[in-house]
């Protein structure tokens, strides 16, 4: 099983998502958990990989909020493992696109869900909405 990282950085009552080139629906900041790693240490290298050199946070504010098992957005036979963290700090500094990440987009449910991937609209986004992180 593909053991997968998202990370939330809320910002006046907003989550940061962004959205990848290759991808239809914008997601969580996070990615792929790669051998010898552990989720945290996944997390904290796939911020520092997304969002840019310019982003400054804080590796020791990263809470592990939930856990679960799903199937890729992308590949319905492929399951995955899903680690959130919850960034405990404000995320400073400038977010800079990539090869990878097309845009980032500070997210509230003011916002059709249809752009989001199915691990941010059926997990994510009711954890923020029942915590008040969102509005």
């Amino acid at each position: 099983m593909l053991k997968v990282v998202g990370t939330i950085f809320l910002k006046d009552n907003k989550l940061l998502i962004d959205k990848p080139r290759t991808k239809p629906t914008h997601q969580m900041i996070g990615g792929k958990v790669e051998e010898k790693e552990t989720p945290l240490q996944a997390a904290i290298r796939e911020c520092y990989e997304e969002l840019g050199p310019k982003a400054i946070f804080d590796e020791s504010k990263f809470e592990q909020v939930m856990d679960f098992d799903e199937i890729a957005t992308s590949d319905p036979n492929l399951k995955i493992h899903f680690y959130v963290f919850k960034y405990n700090g404000s995320l400073e500094g400038t977010l800079e696109t990539s090869e990878e990440i097309e845009s980032f987009l500070w997210y509230d449910t003011s916002i059709k869900e249809d752009i989001l991937s199915n691990t941010l609209k059926h997990k994510v986004i009711p954890y923020c909405i029942e915590n008040n992180l969102i509005k």
